[in-house]
């Protein structure tokens, strides 16, 4: 096996050099295809096309792999708390207890957010998303905390990532709180990263919030398994934004947008939408799934199927156990988990799932886990983000450490009109 391949265009031969990761996975170095043959690549979506060379995660979906830092997905979810996740994910390896220790002051050190910003809050009409005020208000963050000249520039960045951990859960809590007319909640020294979110979001002074560990490890597990997950939409948003050297709240800013999508962020919205849906109509799933199977129809079951995983995504079979267990510790029956094993039953014998890789992804779960936990559905999405966060930054810092940073400038093929002349106004038909 030759380190390069070849190709003919017009009779002459190139020398396209391979690219092979630790992993044994292969690739083709295109970067001076143009200069060399004056061609570009065309490929819709990427689906083929490397953007980068990343070390943080590493994802088979032909075996259903996913890993972090080389540490496999399912013994952070039972081992880690998100907190250590999101160092992980950062820094390379897992943190000293020293290192933890400092990491988890430093979060609550920048856990509260400029009172003026809860004007905004305040502004936003009622109906608005919460996926789109809290984009708005990361980006806004800036302006609240601009860099200090004093700090050397490790420093400033070491802050910067503090800060958006740390403040976006607030943020979210704050944004439900405000949109309810209800008194904002503040974060608390004496709770870990994930039992002070909860308690920012559902305590009272009517109904003081205790907090259950067992919902609090449910969060720190669904917050783990969405970490981070290689080039996806919201990802390469985030180093496509970062290539052009915006700040890193700019950044974080569009990857929250891109994830606020049905397709991206909002699958777990909508796979409960789905399953009431079919709950309301009397439960029976068969007609829903008769229409998913018809090419001609354009409905979807939303939580089957990813775009690179083509067996069982490993964070679903985490996500089901945690529903289960949850459901069980509440006592709670949720009308929707029968249709939700229904159609994983069907999902997983019927030859047209298995023909197009249509099994259960992490979303079919997750949303369950939320509803039992006490999210509203219109914040499901916002939850993604919060987990998603410290993939972001890593992917940031990455990609602004690579000494082969480049601007992203994808190219395109035209295929418009020829040249054609100005025509007049009179003279058009």
């Amino acid at each position: 096996m030759g380190d390069t391949a070849q190709l003919i265009v017009d009779g002459k031969t190139y020398e396209i050099p391979l690219v092979v990761g630790s992993e044994g996975e292969r690739g083709l170095d295109i970067a001076r295809l143009r200069s060399e043959t004056g061609l570009i690549t065309l490929d819709p979506g990427c689906g083929n096309t490397g953007l980068c060379q990343s070390s943080i995660t590493f994802m088979d979906g032909e075996k259903g792999i996913l890993r972090y830092r080389g540490i496999p997905v399912e013994q952070l979810a039972e081992h880690s708390t998100f907190r250590e996740t999101a160092y992980l994910l950062i820094n390379g390896e897992l943190p000293t207890e020293a290192q933890l220790r400092r990491f988890s002051v430093r979060l609550n050190d920048h856990s509260l957010v400029h009172e003026d910003m809860r004007s905004f809050f305040e502004s936003y009409p009622r109906g608005a998303h919460p996926m789109g005020m809290i984009s708005s208000m990361i980006n806004a963050l800036r302006a609240f905390y601009p860099s200090i000249p004093e700090r050397s520039e490790e420093e400033e960045i070491n802050i910067t990532f503090a800060r958006l951990l740390s403040k976006v859960r607030t943020l979210a809590a704050m944004s439900y709180k405000i949109s309810l007319g209800h008194k904002v909640v503040y974060p608390r020294h004496d709770l870990s990263y994930c039992a002070n979110f909860l308690n920012m979001m559902f305590d009272s002074p009517v109904k003081p919030y205790i907090v259950d560990e067992d919902l609090v490890d449910a969060l720190n597990v669904f917050w783990i398994l969405h970490a981070d997950h290689e080039q996806n939409c919201s990802t390469s948003s985030v180093r496509a934004v970062g290539s052009a050297r915006v700040n890193l709240y700019a950044a974080i800013s569009a990857g929250i947008s891109a994830l606020w999508g049905p397709l991206h962020g909002g699958a777990n919205q909508a796979v409960i939408e789905m399953l009431q849906e079919i709950y309301d109509s009397g439960g029976d799933p068969a007609p829903f799934i008769a229409r998913a199977k018809d090419r001609n129809d354009p409905f979807r079951l939303m939580g089957f199927g990813h775009r690179v995983y083509k067996t069982f995504d490993p964070r679903a079979r985490i996500i089901e156990k945690v529903c289960n267990r949850v459901l069980k510790k509440l006592h709670r029956e949720d009308p929707l988990l029968p249709i939700a094993k229904k159609l994983e039953e069907v999902a997983l014998r019927d030859s047209y799932f298995i023909d197009h890789n249509l099994y259960p992804n992490v979303d079919f779960y997750a949303g369950i886990v939320l509803r039992a936990i006490g999210i509203p559905i219109n914040m499901f999405p916002v939850m993604f983000a919060i987990g998603r966060l410290p993939g972001w930054i890593a992917q940031w810092k990455e990609s602004a450490d690579d000494p082969k940073w480049k601007l992203y400038r994808p190219r395109q093929i035209y295929a418009g009109p020829l040249k054609r002349d100005y025509m007049p106004m009179g003279e058009r038909a």
